[in-house]
């Protein structure tokens, strides 16, 4: 332990250790982001090789590209070297976990095709990037992570659940009971961290909220693994 670690310091606020002399803040929290990250990473990397054309996957690829590179920001530059840069480096790390947001939701809408008409998904589609546009603009004035929270929630609350929930009444579609599950996971998350659920000083309501984050990407990818385009009558 002693070579691993040159020196361990509690903090009031932030836990903070010392690895090889160098100095890592909340590295629980930290390393619950990466958690995250490496996740997303695997499963881009497993939507690209399976080689399938269709827009819904670019969209679940991209979704979970862009939340790789937003959980590794938020947790090696939003927290563990915070103390580095200055506020508006939080910014980065926000901005793309509002894109990745954005993509599971035009993957949601464009899941509907199965159902809905050509002209319904156009008007979804246009109303996804008014509705993005609206919310990054008021998280660039105003600076302020309650955008960045309310814009999640809105995505995956509203948007994801209205959208895979009405394909699932109507279709028992396996790929949507899988992307329900994790929207489930995904508010459970938001509970654990809007109300500072900490099960331990060191593992605090970040840390669970990243963990069961990590559990709500592996469901949306089951569910976009089960995913079939070709049963659309549209």
């Amino acid at each position: 332990m002693n070579e691993l670690f040159t020196s361990l310091k509690r903090m009031e606020e932030i836990n903070t250790i010392y690895l090889f002399g160098v100095k890592i803040d909340e590295p629980v929290v930290t390393l619950t982001d990466l958690l995250v990250s490496v996740l997303c990473f695997i499963f881009a990397y497993k939507i690209h090789n399976n080689n399938r054309s269709e827009k819904v996957f670019t969209y679940f690829k991209l979704y979970f590209l862009i939340m790789g590179i937003a959980t590794a920001l938020g947790g090696l530059i939003g927290h563990a070297f915070l103390y580095h840069f200055n506020f508006y480096w939080k910014l980065p790390g926000w901005i793309t976990s509002m894109f990745s947001i954005m993509f599971v939701e035009r993957a949601a809408i464009e899941h509907t095709r199965i159902q809905l008409s050509k002209q319904i998904v156009k008007i979804l589609s246009i109303l996804n990037i008014v509705e993005f546009l609206t919310f990054l603009t008021l998280t660039i004035v105003t600076l302020n992570f309650f955008y960045v929270e309310f814009h999640s929630g809105y995505g995956l609350m509203f948007v994801v659940l209205s959208l895979e929930g009405f394909l699932y009444v109507k279709t028992r579609n396996k790929a949507s009971k899988f992307m329900l599950i994790g929207v489930a996971f995904a508010a459970v998350a938001a509970l654990f961290f809007m109300n500072n659920i900490s099960i331990h000083q060191w593992f605090n309501h970040i840390s669970a909220s990243h963990v069961l984050m990590a559990v709500a990407a592996w469901f949306f990818y089951i569910g976009a693994s089960k995913i079939n385009m070709k049963t659309s009558p549209k």
